[in-house]
């Protein structure tokens, strides 16, 4: 408008904000995870909930408002700790992807094997056959570009998740107010688990992995009307209505599934299967199925593109190879999207050498968490150091009681991530992962070289990289 000084700055809701933040924390494939747990997984979210997922929400909320321009956590740790560390940063963002989507494309397998032949949810040549087949399907479906693949993800999430979600809750309640007989302790006493040691609540690094994400969503944070109240309030109702979803269908599963029995890559559909029998509505599974598939492709869909351009927007710092600056016509990153591809296919077929897909399941959403976590603790440093080294920076949001709560806060979430890293290198209690050096080396050199390889990409990088690149974008241009 001529006159004006600034566009008009948009403004959007809590309600909408806390629905942001629900579609990216809200995922059923993670219910059977804690479903062995009963009412003591009431617990472990209350441990999320303080440890994590209020630290990273707020801090990355501030981050966001402060540092808006594109780019993330890359920035954000860039603007505190150097261009090396904001490289490995926004790496271990992406990085932590090539572990977690064979996880969740287990799920989409085994959810699908319900459709033609339950016994091929524990064949595990079908499980890594179908992460390849549909990864690299989805991989070409998005070079098409985001307006074409936007519509998918957008309607898959709600017929994929949220009606199936209301199903298995309802089914849950229906369960328990018809009298019939209920698989888990009730009781006040449940509420707290039974540790024996530490390998009977280390599911809880798999529940972290759950609840990461919110700083892609804290972007949004300075387009609410005074971000200082209602952020932290649309947290809190996102925060209640995940947590409602997750511990009343992860009760619903448990309900019908003895714990020792729960698969963790299978488990939501055993649990439907038992509802839809004994109901006599058997017929239901085979279009329930197809409905968690596609929320589960659609969640997939929707996260392939977006880490990958947070890397590429380093390399117009010359981070990488001018290769994989390169887009089609759509501007879609392709070389790095086909380099993603080449690592996911490689890192699923750990399936193949562990001795069931639950415990492939296990070990890749572990490795998933510990990858991710440590760009959490490089967020939570940098947040601290840039109250010293750049306090007059505005910030939309400010986490409270000025030094003393982002020092808090962010040691909250430091020490919380820390732990996590640290307990994933102990085989669960609940489940057989076979050879136990086979589990701790691939975690340990899995971590050391997903860390090791920005390092020595950074270091390694060359000044005619940034030339080159300048160079491609001008014949764009021109």
């Amino acid at each position: 408008m001529v006159g004006s000084t600034k566009s008009p700055r948009r403004v959007i809701s809590v309600f909408v904000l806390a629905m942001l933040n629900v579609a990216i924390m809200a995922s059923l494939r993670n219910l059977p995870l804690v479903a062995s747990y009963g009412l003591g997984s009431i617990f472990f979210f209350a441990i999320v909930a303080i440890f994590f997922l209020i630290p990273s929400a707020l801090v990355s909320a501030e981050l966001a408002t402060g540092w808006s321009k594109g780019g993330g956590v890359y920035i954000w740790v860039r603007e505190a700790l150097g261009d090396r560390w904001g490289f490995l940063a926004i790496w271990m963002q992406w990085v932590h992807n090539v572990a977690w989507y064979p996880v969740i494309l287990s799920f989409v397998a085994t959810t699908l094997a319900y459709v033609f032949s339950p016994e091929l949810a524990q064949s595990k040549i079908f499980v890594v056959s179908v992460i390849i087949i549909s990864f690299w399907a989805m991989t070409i479906f998005n070079s098409l570009g985001v307006e074409t693949s936007s519509w998918f993800s957008t309607i898959g999430v709600i017929v994929g998740t949220i009606l199936p979600g209301i199903l298995i809750i309802s089914l849950g309640s229906t369960w328990v107010l018809g009298g019939n007989p209920i698989n888990t302790k009730i009781s006040f006493s449940a509420l707290i688990p039974d540790f024996k040691s530490l390998g009977d609540f280390v599911f809880l690094a798999g529940l972290f992995l759950a609840f990461t994400g919110l700083e892609v969503s804290s972007s949004y944070a300075s387009e609410v009307k005074n971000p200082q109240k209602n952020y932290p309030r649309a947290i809190i109702l996102a925060a209640v209505l995940t947590f409602s979803i997750f511990m009343l269908g992860a009760l619903a599963i448990a309900f019908v599934i003895p714990s020792s029995d729960i698969s963790l890559a299978a488990g939501l559909m055993e649990a439907f299967q038992e509802f839809f029998k004994y109901y006599g509505l058997s017929w239901i599974l085979p279009i329930v199925a197809i409905l968690l598939v596609i929320g589960a492709v659609a969640e997939v869909n929707a996260w392939i593109v977006g880490p990958v351009k947070g890397l590429y927007a380093t390399t117009n710092h010359g981070n990488l190879p001018p290769l994989f600056h390169k887009t089609n016509k759509k501007g879609v990153p392709m070389n790095l999207l086909w380099f993603q591809a080449i690592i996911v296919t490689i890192t699923s077929l750990v399936i193949l050498q562990l001795p069931s897909v639950s415990a492939a399941f296990w070990i890749l959403s572990v490795m998933s968490a510990q990858i991710y976590l440590v760009m959490y603790i490089l967020m939570f440093i940098s947040a601290i150091r840039l109250r010293y080294s750049k306090p007059h920076v505005p910030r939309a949001y400010k986490v409270p009681y000025k030094r003393r709560g982002i020092w808090f806060v962010s040691l909250l979430g430091i020490i919380a991530s820390t732990f996590i890293i640290l307990l994933g290198f102990i085989p669960p209690a609940q489940l057989n992962v076979g050879n136990l050096l086979f589990y701790e080396l691939f975690l340990i050199i899995g971590l050391a070289i997903m860390i090791a390889i920005p390092m020595i990409i950074h270091a390694f990088r060359k000044p005619h990289w940034i030339i080159e690149i300048r160079q491609q974008d001008q014949e764009k241009d021109s």
